[in-house]
């Protein structure tokens, strides 16, 4: 029977696998690589997709959940939130924010439960670098997010711009993982959660190729930053989405795995490890118990 390396199981067997920002860039990319594999792909994108919609909003949201609950057959076997905007299309700061942001969220926790009916089910979140490499970044634009507050995040989002507003936003996505994939309503549930930060990759969101005469001051400094002297291909991407989904990634939990060429190592490479000091009271009261014992 004919198998597939990323389940190992009977290609009938695998589920649906529920994939937004489809249409395009890193989406497409990974909607090609698991269908190549045989998974059966259920597409989420404003445009050539098993579900129309626009995340931005509240009633694109419900609509996503509803038809990819019942595309799905009520059990989900994994989820890839893709859909995204960054500021190359010169939009205001709340949409961006609502779309990489709070249409993320609201899918997760809309298909939650078609996960956990799955078990054994997988989730991988597209965040960015510029979450980290990106200085400067409004922490109460981020803690709004974090907050629910989609309405202020909005107006702060607008009168901050699209740049910062868009890291911040792919910040917000990763504390999310990071806060949520270890709670009994994820991991407990049988979902495995996890994030991919990519750095800068040839796709629609940074516009066509340009040529020296067209080149744009911004990226061509981010490039010259990367150590690995490249944009990423889309495919290098989705082949690290596809791991994660996988059943050789399934201790992987609440991971942000960077696939940027170096650049948040080369900018932030004392910042990975920070040092756990447990509150004074905890520390004294487990020395306390080891005198104790000791007498």
């Amino acid at each position: 029977m004919l198998t597939d390396p990323i389940s190992r199981l009977p290609l009938h067997a695998n589920g649906a696998i529920a994939l937004t920002g489809a249409a395009s860039g890193i989406g497409a990319a990974t909607a090609a690589r698991l269908n190549a594999a045989g998974h059966r792909v259920i597409t989420v994108d404003l445009h050539d997709a098993d579900v129309v919609c626009d995340l931005a909003t509240e009633a694109g949201r419900r609509l996503a959940i509803e038809k990819v609950t019942e595309l799905a057959g009520d059990a989900l076997a994994g989820l890839v939130t893709c859909a995204g905007v960054d500021t190359s299309r010169n939009l205001p700061g709340s949409r961006v924010v609502s779309i990489n942001y709070f249409g993320t969220v609201a899918l997760l926790d809309g298909l939650r439960p078609a996960l956990a009916r799955r078990g054994d089910a997988a989730v991988v979140c597209v965040g960015s670098s510029s979450a980290t490499v990106i200085p400067d970044l409004p922490v109460e634009l981020l803690q709004l997010c974090l907050a629910g507050d989609e309405s202020r995040a909005g107006e702060l989002a607008d009168a901050t711009g699209s740049a910062l507003a868009y890291g911040a936003s792919k910040a917000a996505v990763a504390l999310y993982v990071r806060h949520s994939a270890v709670k009994p309503e994820w991991i407990g549930a049988g979902i495995r959660m996890n994030a991919v930060a990519p750095g800068f990759i040839e796709t629609p969101l940074l516009g066509k190729p340009r040529d020296a005469s067209q080149s744009d001051p911004v990226l061509e400094t981010f490039l010259e930053a990367t150590p690995a002297g490249r944009l990423g291909k889309p495919d290098e991407v989705a082949a690290l989405i596809a791991f994660l989904l996988g059943p050789e990634a399934r201790f992987f939990c609440g991971s942000v795995v960077f696939a940027d060429g170096g650049l948040d190592a080369k900018f932030r490479a004392d910042h990975w490890l920070a040092v756990w000091n447990r509150p004074a009271r905890l520390v004294h009261r487990q020395v306390g118990s080891l005198r104790r014992g000791a007498a």
